[in-house]
């Protein structure tokens, strides 16, 4: 296990080699999204870790970690195990939480941040928060609308060479809104109203995704597959 502690401390240090690729960029191995499901556990309930991963030269897929291990707090480190291919973690006992909230320097009462270290590869790695303590649902996606249509889970086909409207009903204070694609060029990629181009030189198939993050660390996600003509 503390192998994965070794990459984190190895991708800290790469953090500001920069990279290529626009954010919005879904064509690159990446690390879209890390999700808890769900985002925070009250005591003897689990949450399960999975993430959104990009693949250059493939299509966008859902992962269970290789690796991982709780970072912080070190006293709740038991709390994290891998059950059935997936890992998982177990609120534990109230009065472990105090113990918990006192180590942190916590409120009474506080969720605890549990930090946990997750590895997809020795270069895909990143850190995901669980709230111990409380119940907590990650963000419904409501109201997407795509090209001035709500959004199915079919195919979207679109044309070439005009402004494609994107839309969330989400707003930019109390969320983090990404919108990503392999097809054409994304524009305003971080705002819950975007556009999308298909120019010349641009793919012309691909995928569509958008991400959706909230203050208390939940995460949901959606990806379509996408083409121009």
């Amino acid at each position: 296990m503390s192998r994965v502690l070794v990459i984190l401390s190895i991708a800290a240090l790469g953090a500001c080699t920069g990279d290529i690729d626009p954010p919005w960029q879904l064509d690159h191995d990446r690390i879209i999204a890390v999700r808890a499901t769900p985002a925070g556990i009250a005591s003897g309930q689990t949450s399960t870790i999975d993430a959104l991963l990009g693949t250059k030269g493939d299509k966008t897929h859902v992962a269970s970690p290789v690796a991982a291990m709780v970072v912080s707090p070190t006293s709740l480190a038991d709390t994290l195990a891998l059950s059935g291919g997936n890992w998982v973690v177990t609120a534990p006992s109230e009065d472990r939480l105090v113990a918990a909230r006192t180590e942190l320097k916590l409120a009474d009462g506080a969720p605890v941040p549990l930090q946990v270290g997750v590895a997809y590869s020795e270069t895909l790695v990143a850190t995901k928060t669980i709230e111990l303590g409380t119940a907590i649902a990650n963000p419904p996606l409501l109201n997407i609308v795509i090209d001035d249509q709500p959004a199915s889970d079919s195919e979207i086909v679109i044309g070439k060479l005009i402004k494609v409207p994107l839309s969330i009903d989400a707003d930019d204070v109390d969320f983090d809104v990404t919108w990503l694609t392999s097809c054409g060029t994304m524009h305003d990629f971080d705002l819950p109203r975007a556009y999308l181009e298909v120019e010349a030189d641009d793919p012309d198939a691909g995928e569509l995704a958008v991400v959706l993050r909230d203050a208390a660390g939940g995460v949901s996600w959606r990806v379509w597959p996408i083409r121009s003509e």
